[in-house]
């Protein structure tokens, strides 16, 4: 394998995207999707079906709260955020299954998937700049 190829088949291996994550949901596959942005975050809106834990509190809840044999997809705000590495590494290392959803919450959204706040569901924007919207 070149390092090109192997390179490119790890991080495929270790990431997703919005689009798969919903065909997967969709589907049916089992996975749990975790939230692992603040609290205040979590409240100003969220990935409908995601759970909520915060990176910092992987390490102590995981254990508890999840099945470890149920692979983990996390996501945090954007690409322009690390917390969802800090969380898919704090699930690695407790034996976990993990991938990263890259391009995190914003592009879920402007993807047009569901999501929600507290107040419930959201209305679904289709944004032209990063998919192609047909009327």
């Amino acid at each position: 394998m070149t390092d090109a190829e192997e390179y490119f088949a790890t991080r495929l291996a270790l990431e997703t995207d919005p689009s798969d994550v919903y065909a997967a949901q969709k589907a049916g596959e089992r996975f749990v999707l975790v939230d692992v942005r603040s609290d205040d975050a979590w409240t100003q809106g969220r990935i409908t079906g995601a759970i909520h834990m915060p990176y910092r509190q992987i390490e102590d809840r995981a254990p508890l709260e999840l099945d470890q044999g149920i692979p983990v997809v996390v996501y945090c705000w954007s690409p322009g955020c690390n917390a969802g590495q800090k969380g898919a590494l704090a699930f690695a290392r407790l034996g976990y299954t993990v991938r990263e959803m890259i391009g995190g919450y914003e592009y879920w959204v402007r993807e047009g998937q569901p999501y929600e706040n507290d107040e419930g569901p959201r209305a679904r924007v289709f944004d032209p700049t990063v998919m192609v919207v047909r009327s």
